[in-house]
Formats: structure tokens, sequence, C-alpha cells
């Protein structure tokens, strides 16, 4: 059986600027500056420079390594070249692509795909060729697929959910954003959320430092939401937005008439999303974003995407990830 024609990617000797970038049926690339907001007009782009990319790599890498593959050194010759293939087991959204590429490539491997990062990928699909010294090649292999798997499976996940959005919302003239929350695996917080950018969603806080989020606990320790909000407009800076989680209609009425930019309807029910927003849109507040958050799954997503929100944020994107089956295949020696 042939095999695929693959695209060479060139060793990296400057320190680019690694970006997600996703792309239009007929593969165009789309603006290199647009925004995080929509997945069919706009590209989708998270920026860190290569090198610090790749150091995230290799220190997942050492972890794994311990003082040696003690597996590879005991059988396999040190200056066996080999060829492997890392080929997709089921269909899915492929992410990580890139820094499966990096590692690689930092380990002086040689790579090759016809594939990127956003594409809709099929079972038995090559994604990407590893060419360099067999014991790499299996030293690397675990984590190269770790992390491929998990951000693939992130962004299948999340793919699929704004799939569901696009084709079913009855209120077409409403951008409605699927978004993460910060519930991702710790040191993984940059794949978690440049995944869920590769689905089509969005990536919701980063830091702390990002926007200000009053949730229960900071109500419980500062007071009304009235005195709390009041608080946050006096002394935080122009340039964050300030989010406040409620868990009644009359407090969502309250955090729109006391200036909050986004309103989270906190274990919300799609019924009494849909009259909350009634309530704060009869009332006049019309530029408030409103976001559902709890108790969402894909069986009443559409319930909640007919209830006049904008936001749907769902920890089970990266805190419950079910990655996607990849594997790794010597084929040549």
């Amino acid at each position: 059986m042939p095999q695929p024609k693959l695209r060479t990617t060139q060793q990296q000797t400057h320190t680019p600027i690694v970006h997600t970038q996703l792309y239009l049926n007929n593969h165009r690339p789309l603006p290199k500056h647009g925004s995080i907001l929509n997945l069919n007009n706009h590209i989708k782009t998270m920026f860190m420079p290569r090198q610090i990319v790749e150091q995230k790599l290799l220190n997942f890498l050492t972890d794994d390594i311990g003082q040696g593959d003690t597996t590879a050194t005991t059988l396999i010759p040190p200056n066996l070249i080999a060829t492997a293939h890392v080929i997709a087991k089921e269909n899915g959204t492929l992410a990580g692509l890139e820094e499966a590429t990096i590692l690689a490539e930092a380990l002086n491997l040689k790579t090759q795909t016809q594939t990127h990062d956003g594409q809709q990928i099929h079972k038995n699909q090559i994604l990407l060729q590893l060419t360099g010294h067999a014991q790499t090649i299996l030293v690397v292999e675990r984590t190269l697929l770790n992390l491929l798997s998990r951000m693939s499976g992130i962004a299948t996940q999340t793919h699929t959910l704004t799939q569901q959005i696009q084709t079913n919302n009855p209120n077409n003239n409403q951008t409605i954003r699927i978004a993460a929350t910060r519930k991702t695996a710790p040191g993984l917080l940059y794949f978690d959320k440049k995944a869920v950018l590769i689905g089509g969603g969005d990536p919701h806080r980063l830091h702390l430092d990002d926007m200000v989020l009053i949730k229960d606990n900071h109500l419980a320790l500062s007071g009304s939401v009235e005195e709390t909000l009041k608080k946050a407009k006096t002394t935080t800076s122009f340039s964050k937005k300030i989010e406040i989680e409620v868990t009644t209609s009359q407090d969502a009425l309250k955090a729109a008439e006391g200036g909050a930019d986004i309103i989270m309807l906190d274990n919300f029910s799609p019924k009494q999303a849909k009259e909350t927003a009634q309530t704060l849109r009869q009332a006049g507040h019309t530029k408030v974003l409103l976001e559902v958050s709890g108790g969402i799954t894909p069986q009443n997503l559409l319930e909640y995407a007919n209830a006049d929100i904008n936001i749907i944020s769902i920890g089970g994107l990266t805190h419950s990830v079910k990655a996607l089956d990849i594997s790794l295949e010597i084929i040549k020696t």
C-alpha cells in the first residue's frame, strides 16, 4: 500500500512565535491577527515563543525519562536509525501536532506531515512521520503521544459541542461561545486552553490576573452583591472586566444594576436561565453578557443555547478529558 506524501518540517534555526492557526475548508490560512471569538471568520491564536514551548515540553520528557530508558538502551543499538508513523486510531479534531513537532525536532528527529492542527482527522490517518535515532524515538514516544492525544481529545469534544450550537441554535443572529474554565491539569494550562481554541471554543480566563471574577467564596468574605461590585468597580483598573457569579434571578438583577460586565448564572436550569435573561432584558440590561455554568452536558446543551445567554462554560472540556486514541508505530530501520 503506497504511503501518502508527507510535508517536511524544516528544522528551526531562529525563535519564531508559536501560534495555533485554524483553516477554512479550502485550507487557505486566515488572517494572523483576528479575533478569538468567531471560528468561521477569524483566526484563533495563542502566542508563545518557540523556545519557551520547547522547554516546557522537554521538562515533561525529563520527568518521564528519569535516569534513562533502560529498555531502549538494553535492546537497541545506539546508532540505529529508524522511521516511525504517528497514526490516528479514531476520528477527531487534531490538536498538539505543533507541540509534537517541536518536541521531536528538539531531539534532532526529522519530521514530516501533511496534516495541521484544527484539521478533522480520520481513523488510520498518518499524522506525523519521525526519522532519527531509534532510541530517541522510543524515549519520546509516550510524552509525545500523551500530549497529542490529550489535546486532540479536548479539541474534539470542543468542536463537537460548538458544531451542535452552530447547527442547531435557533438564534442564528446571536453568537454563543463554548468556553473552558480554569479546571485544567497543573502544568498543562497553556496546552489545554490552546486545544479548546483549536476546537473552536473560548479559553475564558487563563490566569487570575486576567479579570475580576467574583464567586461565592468572595461574596462570603466581602459582603453583598451590591457592596462587592461597588468595591470592585472602585478599585479595579479600567482595563479589567468584572464578572460576578449569582445563584438567583434577584441577585442577577442586582449585579446588572451594579454595573457588572458579565453575570455568571451558576447551576441555573435552562428554564431558570431563560427566565432570568428575559427579566434582565426587559429591565433594559441588554449589554451585560450572561454566562451559564454548572450541570451542562451534551444532552442539555441546546436547551441552554436557547436561553438567550452568551457564554456556556463547561469544566468537563479540560477536567474530564477523553484522550483521542493515537499511536506510534516503527515502520522501518
